[in-house]
């Protein structure tokens, strides 16, 4: 039996700073926000954003624990966003602060990428 999903429907990282990553999600990558709501009985904070046909689930909780490795930890790896014009795209986030690896070629994929990084260090990626 397959159970023939048809895309994803959210991924949901865990931040240390609320603000930071709001600042950076929203005010910089430029995601709308669906919602946003504490939570006290989990006592933390939810905001969700919309990110094409799926969603970016933030959870803001005091002191996470760290990433044991970078950036090969077990779950998640990195998140991918495709992209038109990667170059502008590049010195849009360098601009506003962000720091990015330089582009490369991906001869597996034949496409244009590159990693950046968000407030907590996740590694982003940009494809074109």
């Amino acid at each position: 039996m397959s159970l023939q999903f048809t895309q994803i429907h959210h991924v949901a990282i865990i931040v240390s700073n609320l603000d930071k990553a709001k600042h950076f999600y929203v005010d910089i990558l430029g995601l709308p926000i669906i919602r946003e709501h504490r939570r006290p009985d989990k006592n933390d904070t939810k905001l969700d954003l919309q990110l094409g046909n799926c969603e970016l689930e933030i959870f803001a909780v005091k002191n996470p624990p760290k990433r044991l490795s970078f950036p090969e930890a077990a779950g998640l790896r990195h998140l991918a966003f495709k992209t038109e014009d990667i170059e502008a795209k590049v010195a849009y986030l360098k601009a506003n602060g962000v720091k990015c690896e330089e582009i490369r070629y991906d001869t597996f994929t034949n496409e244009k990428m590159t990693f950046f990084f968000d407030p907590d260090g996740l590694p982003l990626e940009l494809h074109e």
